[in-house]
């Protein structure tokens, strides 16, 4: 399954450029963080939630392309869902871009299958990247930030928490992260603790450049009858 969608480059001197991008593989890196303690915190929330802790660390999910959306509006199955900030590697014509994206997981059914409860929700992206290249030498000072229920911080962290992205590519494997490959990489502790809510808005930040990536969006919960 293959999804093309329109992105908007932001060039270093402010100039935006217009890419199609079609995405035919698409990966949620799992268990990515740089810190063990971080990763084991990570672990006991979703346990919390009757989540099993994973058999290794990072994983790699697969789920449909097609899960890919840039729309402020998605369908979730009743009310157990929820998202999370992750920043995104695609690579398009031999060349990587970063982005920000949600994880939105369906945390009922992640309880008995991970691998499942990646597939049931759609995987909302910004509509913005920037070239790898520009941001490279700095990647560590880039920061993540999400909000629920309006204005409610419910993350906020650097990527330095998380494997860089040429580390997690390497562990996936080179040769298998090809042109219209996007991989999700990862995110961090909620605050709080993970919990549903109508509204999820993320965005990654690079003070360096003083620029931004950011996209928000809203859940119709589907009602569920048996």
């Amino acid at each position: 399954m293959t999804v093309t969608l329109n992105f908007q480059v932001q060039e270093k001197d402010g100039n935006l450029t217009i890419l199609p991008i079609s995405i035919n593989q698409a990966i949620i890196a799992g268990w990515t963080g740089r810190d063990k303690a971080a990763v084991e915190k990570h672990i006991i929330e979703l346990e919390e939630l009757g989540v099993m802790r994973p058999v290794s660390t990072p994983l790699f999910y697969r789920v449909s392309a097609s899960r890919l959306t840039q729309q402020p509006l998605i369908e979730t199955s009743g009310t157990e869902s929820s998202g999370e900030i992750e920043f995104v590697i695609i690579k398009h014509e031999g060349n990587l871009y970063v982005g920000v994206g949600s994880d939105h997981t369906d945390r009922k059914v992640e309880t008995y299958n991970v691998t499942v409860s990646k597939q049931m929700c759609e995987k909302p992206i910004a509509g913005d990247l920037w070239r790898f290249e520009d941001v490279a030498e700095h990647w560590d000072r880039l920061e993540l930030h999400s909000w629920i229920n309006g204005d409610e911080a419910y993350q906020t962290g650097l990527v330095s928490a998380m494997l860089p992205p040429l580390e997690l590519i390497d562990l996936y494997g080179s040769n298998r992260f090809v042109d219209g490959t996007a991989m999700f990489c990862g995110t961090i502790a909620a605050i709080g603790g993970i919990r549903p809510a109508p509204d999820f808005r993320f965005m990654l930040q690079d003070p360096v450049w003083n620029r931004k990536i950011g996209h928000g969006y809203r859940m119709k919960e589907l009602e569920i009858v048996g």
